[in-house]
């Protein structure tokens, strides 16, 4: 393992162990700091590829979590996980209830638009024009809640509303 490496591996683990020892401190109800735990074991997993291990971490989060933004964010990650591995439904009914928890998440939205604009570029490709301005639309309305809620942050998705003509002036105000 290069050297780069190890104290990466170092400073993750170090910072890790002094997390949990701040939140075991915090004046927090206990199922949130187990909560907490579990999140962070969750992004770990997440980080080193074991997608089964970081889910299981994140259901066992989300039973003990209390709170909208903290769920929003595990169940993004979720979400996360399930687009990577291939499963668009269920990524997207997951990125639904990650908004329902926390509206305020433009990377939901952001990635939501991704499947929806590949869906309409395999659709355009089969000849199913009708279909694939469909999908399109539907990247168009979540990209353009996106860029409302995160302006300047996604130059791309801003370029691509302006250049397949599906921008409204009011986008970016």
């Amino acid at each position: 393992m290069p050297l780069s490496q190890k104290k990466d591996n170092f400073i993750d683990k170090a910072f890790t162990v002094m997390a949990e020892l701040i939140v075991k401190m915090m004046p927090i109800a206990e199922n949130e700091k187990k909560a907490y735990i579990y999140y962070r074991e969750g992004l770990s997993a997440q980080d080193c590829g074991d997608y089964s291990e970081a889910l299981e971490c994140y259901e066992e989060s989300l039973k003990l979590e209390e709170n909208a933004v903290d769920r929003g964010e595990t169940l993004k990650n979720m979400a996360i996980i399930y687009m990577s591995n291939g499963d668009e439904e269920l990524a997207l009914e997951t990125y639904q209830k990650a908004l329902l928890e926390n509206p305020k998440q433009p990377s939901c939205l952001k990635n939501m638009g991704l499947i929806y604009e590949k869906r309409g570029r395999l659709a355009e490709q089969a000849g199913k024009k009708d279909e694939a301005d469909s999908w399109f639309d539907q990247a168009a309305e979540v990209w353009a809640k996106a860029v409302r809620l995160y302006p300047g942050g996604y130059l791309d998705i801003e370029n691509w509303l302006k250049t397949s003509g599906r921008s409204n002036i009011d986008v970016y105000f």
